[in-house]
């Protein structure tokens, strides 16, 4: 198999803005460190990358959607 063929089978990563900080708050329903939906971590390698960019564009405004305490956790 040639170098080409090789780098052809090797799929492209996936954008995650996972943290490795798993933790879903229950008053918000989101995780403490990437503010997904739990269905939405599950579901993350089933997503289109369109779906995906969506999502990462919706994270930084449901930050407020967690009391700030629990994020000093963190």
């Amino acid at each position: 198999m040639s170098d080409l063929q090789d780098k052809a089978a090797v799929p492209a990563p996936i954008k995650t803005p996972c943290i490795k900080v798993c933790v879903v708050d229950g008053e918000s329903g989101l995780c403490l460190g990437c503010y997904r939906k739990l269905s939405e971590v599950a579901g993350w390698a089933r997503f289109t990358d369109a779906e995906r960019d969506e999502i990462l564009a919706a994270l930084p405004g449901r930050r407020s959607l967690i009391r700030p305490e629990k994020l000093a956790l963190f």
